[in-house]
């Protein structure tokens, strides 16, 4: 594996920043529809999700990472819970990680990976988790990520 200094670079001409109100017009809800079913987001309830996260941002720290041109072609949330256990300490979520399709191929998904996973530690983390499916677990591990458990859900609704 490489250095994990090395695992954070991204080519020159790319940022790592937090999402910003504007990204809504910025390829930002294009570019997680790679990842999963978004739905048809309005401007006013990306507006309102921004403005819940910018009320909380000890608890939801979105990132992208835009090109040289300043679009969005990668994205990640890092969500910071307070817990009881390990003396009131703090786990770091991630979630949310997508790369634009002629994006890929260039280490975004890892860069993204490993800047949130500092972000977390420099918030006081004492570990941070994340949930994949089984096909991704290779490009986790490349991340410096171990297996350690199963992921369960329930859905309510699609």
């Amino acid at each position: 594996m490489a250095e994990p200094s090395k695992l954070r670079e991204i080519p020159q001409g790319y940022t790592f920043r937090p999402v910003e109100r504007t990204d809504f017009s910025n390829r930002y809800i294009e570019t997680l529809k790679v990842l999963t079913t978004v739905g048809e987001i309005s401007a006013e309830s990306f507006d309102e999700v921004f403005s819940h996260w910018s009320s909380l941002p000890d608890i939801y720290q979105p990132h992208v990472i835009t090109n040289a041109q300043g679009v969005v072609v990668a994205t990640g949330m890092l969500f910071i819970e307070r817990k009881i256990v390990h003396q009131c300490g703090k786990v770091g979520h991630i979630e949310d990680i997508a790369v634009a399709s002629n994006e890929q191929g260039k280490n975004l998904g890892r860069a993204m990976i490993c800047r949130l996973t500092d972000v977390a530690e420099k918030a006081g983390c004492y570990k941070v988790i994340l949930d994949c499916a089984h096909r991704n677990v290779g490009f986790y591990k490349k991340c410096g990520y171990n297996d350690s458990g199963v992921e369960m859900s329930k859905r309510f609704k699609e």
